[in-house]
């Protein structure tokens, strides 16, 4: 393909006329099939307040912009590094509020010198005393909603938030590489992350000012001022942050961090607002965890377990803070109260504070500024507000599914969620679904385009709810600068009656393996991962996998999601490398282990079913029937004489199951029997509450924390019979209680 550059002679700023060389455009031909684009979506340079806190003191936006496309770049310690491969798109987001303020302070000439010149004084002088306490000091007026008014004056902010989408035009080149006017929304209540990316799709409309935490905390009020910019013609859309960090609040199901309850409302403005969340960053991955995912073996990478800001107290809440457990909750929402505020589509990002982004493994140098900016630091576990280095991971790459490489293009990808996260490698992936998908369609050659014809790819939701079992394509090869792949896998959950289930199929794999007949689980691909050279081999694995698969469980009642996950064979982990390099054992520990899978996440393909086939349902006994039927609630006296120092049957109406659990005087809990046979308590998982835990009686429930999160039962009478409804089941009582005669 032959580029062409064209170049722009002058651009009008406010009033007056300028001679500059606009970016040159690259012309390049739509592919009605897409292409495959890698971006960052989270990024921060010294401009972000935190970033200079941490030492990131010299590079500004243009620095990420030359990093992002290959140009050597400084680093914070002092040091040039250069990216592995250039990026196709990408934005710096740095945080609204007290955006540049560091660089206002010490700049003679800036609004703030002049209009506060003693605030601006006590600022830089703060700053260059102690940066860390400075930002501490910060980060509360924000947490506690007392903003410091001088250094929020739009007369302030202004300047700065026009620099930063001037440097994203200067350096934005269609066909190329494209850029994007973006900030971050760091609501933080309680060190709790609710924060967003915030992206703009035309640098032409955007506001004088970002709306910040300044203005609010509450993401209500983001989406609302988001809407009245969509209506004066702004187009812009938010990416939820990493939710391993959120404690519970960036997914809940009852209600928000307000209190307020989470209705149709709340789930729309959520959905036209916020059609992507990030899966993985720096910190982290956000699908799952094994407390929420016992029968996932591949649930247990990179999990990042931290408060924001190192506030104390126990590890954050699993529930409510990882994606795969919101598809399982929205799509239980939609069949419990016909809406659905999660069905969002993947990114990752790397919310790097060093203005420069390691991607890969072999080629990580650290992410918070002068902390970590050196091996040595990294391996002895150097900590920021509690955070240790050990437990960084490189970040993670957004992949989108374009026309071109422009920015209607990408934004128009990332609205309709045609996008996917990876854990830094460029693994393509495509996924399709569709009723008339057949395994043939590898034979054609233009089997994309088939495939666009006869399905919807990933991001959407199924056409025409069908009675037959949907099939789905799937794709993907490896990164030719890293391992090869293992297997591919389809991640499916569904609903019924308020309780949520997930299962993971592997649907395409490397070599001659066979599934295990019970289980149907693909056994390890193997490891030619050297621990004591931090080296492995591409001698297993596979360079290409793709296959068309039929839901074998498929229930056309029953609301439904599916998703694919791409994993690539065992490779050292950075830990492992470096450490080798000084000598050390390689270090393992929460969260992160001495090898690795590195992976791929698509976004999700929706089933909803038609409200003819919800008929064929059964259906369940709720609160509001049980209601209806006279039935009283238990009180504390009630639930301790059924149940306290006694064993009772518990049958679960929705899976058939039968447990049998004692309750012991002193507050412990524990099932001795599944199904009549002695219980494995490993394999337990769920009910009502599940497992060998502690548990309370008040306010007529049985209380019990799973996970972080508290969980409550309550008992209901009805004739002589006992049933139970659990609170996270949306209002269904699935559960009858039998006490055993002793």
């Amino acid at each position: 393909m032959k580029i062409k550059q064209k170049k722009m002679a002058v651009v009008l700023l406010g009033a007056g006329l300028f001679s500059l060389a606009a970016a040159p455009v690259f012309a390049q031909q739509k592919n009605p099939e897409r292409n495959v684009y890698y971006g960052e979506t989270h990024l921060h340079t010294s401009w972000s307040f935190d970033a200079y806190a941490f030492g990131d003191t010299q590079t500004g936006p243009e620095g990420f912009y030359q990093y992002a496309t290959g140009k050597p770049t400084l680093h914070p310690g002092g040091y040039q590094v250069t990216i592995t491969k250039p990026l196709d798109w990408g934005a710096v987001t740095e945080h609204s509020e007290y955006m540049g303020i560091i660089q206002e302070a010490m700049d003679p000439e800036s609004p703030l010198r002049k209009s506060s010149p003693v605030m601006a004084r006590v600022l830089e002088g703060g700053v260059k005393a102690d940066p860390l306490l400075a930002f501490k000091l910060l980060s509360v007026t924000i947490a506690k909603g007392d903003t410091i008014r001088q250094l929020s004056n739009p007369a302030v902010v202004a300047p700065v938030w026009k620099r930063i989408v001037d440097i994203a035009d200067k350096y934005n080149q269609p066909g190329k590489f494209t850029t994007f006017a973006a900030y971050e929304w760091t609501s933080t209540p309680d060190s709790k992350n609710l924060h967003r990316n915030v992206f703009f799709r035309d640098s032409k409309k955007v506001p004088e000012v970002p709306f910040s935490p300044l203005d609010s905390t509450d993401p209500r009020d983001l989406w609302s001022w988001m809407d009245k910019q969509r209506s004066a013609g702004n187009e812009l859309l938010a990416i939820s942050h990493n939710a391993n960090l959120s404690n519970g609040l960036m997914f809940p199901t009852e209600v928000d961090h307000t209190g307020r309850p989470i209705d149709r409302a709340w789930a729309e403005s959520r959905m036209r607002n916020e059609p992507l969340t990030e899966m993985k960053q720096v910190k982290g991955q956000s699908e799952t965890t094994p407390g929420l995912s016992p029968n996932d073996e591949f649930a247990n990478y990179e999990v990042f377990v931290w408060h924001l800001l190192g506030r104390p107290g126990p590890p954050p809440r699993e529930y409510g803070s990882y994606v795969r457990q919101a598809y399982k909750d929205g799509i239980t929402m939609e069949q419990a109260r016909g809406f659905n505020p999660y069905k969002t589509g993947v990114v990752s990002g790397s919310d790097s504070h060093v203005s420069v982004v390691p991607y890969r493994q072999k080629n990580f140098f650290g992410v918070h500024g002068t902390v970590d900016d050196t091996i040595e630091k990294r391996i002895n576990g150097a900590t920021v507000l509690g955070l240790n280095s050990l437990w960084v991971t490189p970040a993670g790459l957004s992949a989108v599914w374009a026309e071109e490489n422009t920015r209607e293009a990408i934004f128009d990808a990332m609205k309709r969620k045609e996008t996917y996260s990876t854990s830094g490698v460029r693994i393509p992936v495509r996924f399709f679904g569709g009723w008339g998908l057949d395994a043939g369609l590898f034979k054609h050659k233009e089997w994309v385009k088939a495939a666009y014809a006869t399905g919807v790819p990933m991001g959407a939701d199924l056409l025409k709810p069908a009675s037959k079992a949907p099939s789905f394509v799937v794709w993907a090869t490896k990164d030719p600068d890293s391992a090869n792949l293992d297997r591919m896998q389809i991640v499916k959950g569904w609903s019924i009656n308020g309780q949520s289930f997930e299962r993971i199929y592997d649907v395409a794999w490397a070599g001659t393996r066979k599934p295990d007949p019970a289980t149907g689980k693909v056994p390890p691909v193997g490891s030619t991962v050297d621990l004591t050279k931090g080296t492995y081999t591409n001698s297993i694995g596979a360079v290409e996998l793709k296959t068309v698969w039929t839901d074998p469980d498929f229930d056309p009642a029953l609301d439904a999601f599916y998703y694919v996950r791409v994993l690539e064979i065992p490779t050292p982990r950075w830990s492992t490398m470096q450490a080798l390099k000084l000598g050390r054992v390689p270090p393992s520990g929460t969260g992160f282990s001495a090898i690795i899978q590195e992976r791929a996440w698509s976004s999700p393909i929706w089933y909803t079913p038609s409200a003819q086939a919800r008929k064929a349902a059964k259906p369940g006994v709720t609160i509001a029937d049980l209601g209806k039927r006279g039935a009283t609630a238990l009180t504390d006296q009630q639930l301790k004489e059924l149940i306290v120092g006694k064993t009772v049957k518990v049958h679960n109406t929705v899976t058939g199951q039968n447990f049998e659990i004692l309750h012991g005087t002193t507050g412990r809990r524990l099932i001795t029997a599944i199904d009549g046979k002695a219980a494995d308590l490993r394999g337990a998982g769920e009910m009502m509450h599940g497992g060998d835990l502690d548990y309370a009686i008040r306010d007529g429930r049985l209380r019990t924390d799973i996970n972080g999160t508290e969980f409550n039962v309550v008992v209901y009478k009805l004739g002589d019979k006992y049933l139970a409804a659990r609170s996270n089941e949306f209002g269904y009582a699935n559960y009858e209680v039998e006490p055993l005669k002793e």
